[in-house]
């Protein structure tokens, strides 16, 4: 497989493993609640993705349905909100820190390359075994980026590259080859992932009509064979016309959808039919394309078991009648047979490479969009349209996924999953990560002017009741010499501890003892910790603990039973902070 080598790459590709675990402390006044009282399991955190999607890490590793991401393009460009542009002092800075001095001669192809290595590892991480990926990009680093998620994902998770039509006029100023298309590499977590069917449209039904009256609904008119007739044999025969009396076989190298019997029964809606050896080996050698001695032998047809005459009276009757059988006859009879595919029977349509900006929108619509809610200020200069993200999350994402947008910018993601909810009544979660300020006076006020309502008279658009939880990087739990930092509290260290145990969601349990953790798999957890404030695992400790499992797992700064008592008794000790888990 061809790997992409840059300055700078021996030093980041582990580096992920190096990030240290921050904790995320929730801001309430900055959240809005549903009128349940609830955040809905949406979050919004303002922070470096890096570290913030490493604080995610304990709890959401292997849980995330769908990330879709809208990095950076390096396009060079400054001046914008969002600058797109891996020369930002923050980048620098971070690029110093990981690779050194050196990093400072790195072309911005490097540093870009640096700066998204590291994020896509711990994205593949936070993905569930049946998940997807979805990244926007431009030619800039089109090439790059597919080589790195090659590298990260493997070549056989590479689920496409789609074409979005992001403009809907094309301008005359532009040099060269002007642009109209952006990208957005998919890659599944795991080989084989596939997209939901889209819903269908008006368009797409009103080909289905019911001539006949058919009690199972409109219907459309579809071939009877199915391709391969050489190695289906079997089903490749002859079937009487019940108006003309020829004899019809599959077209070259097809067969009958249908299995004989249930191909009889159909015929039989028509006419009386039985099964004859007719002995046409020669026939369907020609159908299949075989040489004499290949063809099988004794397969029977169906044929009229009562006189023509009478078989084309019963039938007419059935087509003037209606209410046709399954297989039936163009022309009044006199034409060939064909299918009918009901309606009901059709699923959505697959998704397709070609994103037209006429369903999924286009840049002029996303910065409408975004002066609609703001009160006709267009606070974000790139923004995605809402119905590019929807169309993401109706062909990844289930109706109770977990969405992760980590570069959340004008908080496109956030909107387009409320408002599929709204629609569909689903209940998808969203978790966005934006590193700048405006974290907070754009990406979070969006969602929450969305949840509450926004514009006015004719132009307003409902609120949707859901709700979010918004964010801050607290301190990182270790410290550089592996000790717990002393800002780090209790409950802290008490989600980190359950999370990288179990993976299983964590629920406080302090009101029933201020040590337990909970219950999992047949084994109970305590932390018997406190900050500042040495703890030890002794008989009275253990003898005021509730619930007792095989094993129980106790936490603390030390132990004051023997160890063969405490495999006696089935209890498993874990120092603080030498045995906690490092992820």
């Amino acid at each position: 497989m061809p790997t992409l080598n840059w300055m700078g790459k021996e030093k980041v590709v582990n580096h992920h493993r190096d990030v240290p675990y921050r904790v995320l402390e929730r801001v309430p006044e900055k959240g809005v609640l549903d009128s349940h009282g609830s955040d809905c399991g949406n979050m919004v955190i303002h922070g470096d993705n890096l570290e913030a999607l490493k604080a995610l890490l304990p709890e959401y590793e292997g849980k995330v349905d769908c990330v879709y991401i809208d990095p950076p393009y390096n396009t060079g460009n400054e001046g914008w909100v969002y600058n797109d542009n891996v020369n930002d002092p923050r980048i620098r800075k971070w690029l110093g820190q990981v690779v050194g001095k050196e990093g400072e001669d790195f072309s911005r192809h490097d540093k870009w390359l640096c700066m998204m290595y590291p994020r896509l590892q711990l994205l593949r991480k936070l993905l569930a075994p049946t998940g997807a990926i979805f990244i926007s990009i431009d030619d800039t680093e089109l090439a790059n980026l597919k080589l790195i998620c090659d590298e990260i994902f493997a070549p056989l998770c590479f689920v496409g590259d789609i074409s979005w039509q992001r403009t809907y006029s094309m301008r005359n100023d532009s040099k060269g080859i002007p642009t109209e298309v952006e990208h957005i590499l998919v890659y599944g977590k795991s080989a084989g992932w596939q997209p939901n069917k889209l819903p269908r449209t008006a368009d797409m039904d009103a080909k289905y009509k019911n001539p006949d009256n058919d009690p199972n609904g409109p219907w459309q008119n579809t071939s009877a064979f199915a391709p391969g007739g050489a190695s289906h044999q079997g089903m490749v025969y002859a079937v009487q016309h019940p108006f003309t009396g020829k004899m019809i076989y599959p077209t070259q190298d097809a067969h009958w959808r249908f299995q004989q019997q249930s191909l009889l029964e159909i015929m039989n809606g028509w006419a009386p039919y039985e099964l004859c050896n007719l002995h046409d080996e020669a026939e369907r050698g020609l159908v299949c394309n075989l040489r004499p001695g290949e063809v099988r032998q004794d397969v029977l047809g169906l044929v009229l078991s009562v006189p023509l005459e009478e078989a084309r009276r019963l039938a007419s009757s059935v087509m003037e009648r209606g209410q046709w059988p399954r297989l039936f006859f163009t022309r009044g009879g006199n034409g060939g047979v064909r299918r009918k595919t009901y309606l009901s029977n059709v699923e959505g349509l697959p998704p397709t490479n070609w994103w037209p900006h006429s369903e999924v929108g286009h840049t002029d619509e996303a910065k409408k969009e975004l002066k609609s809610v703001f009160d006709g200020k267009i606070p974000f200069d790139t923004p995605k349209p809402t119905r590019l993200i929807e169309r993401v999350l109706q062909v990844a994402a289930g109706d109770d996924a977990l969405v992760l947008d980590s570069f959340a910018g004008s908080g496109t993601t956030a909107h387009a999953t409320l408002r599929l909810n709204a629609e569909d009544g689903g209940s998808r979660r969203f978790i966005l990560v934006e590193l700048d300020d405006y974290a907070d006076t754009v990406t979070s006020e969006r969602v929450r002017r969305v949840i509450h309502g926004y514009g006015e008279g004719k132009s307003a658009v409902a609120g949707i009741d859901s709700g979010f939880s918004y964010y801050e990087l607290g301190p990182a739990l270790f410290r550089a010499d592996g000790s717990i930092d002393p800002a780090v509290t209790r409950g802290d260290l008490a989600r980190y501890v359950w999370a990288t145990e179990t993976r299983a969601p964590y629920e406080d349990l302090t009101d029933e003892h201020p040590y337990l953790l909970g219950e999992r798999a047949q084994a109970v957890y305590y932390l018997a910790w406190e900050p500042g404030k040495e703890t030890a695992l002794t008989y009275d400790l253990l003898r005021g603990l509730p619930r007792k499992g095989a094993p129980t797992v106790i936490y603390a700064d030390r132990c004051a039973i023997a160890p063969e008592r405490l495999d006696e008794m089935g209890v498993v000790f874990k120092r603080v902070p030498d045995q906690i888990a490092r992820i």
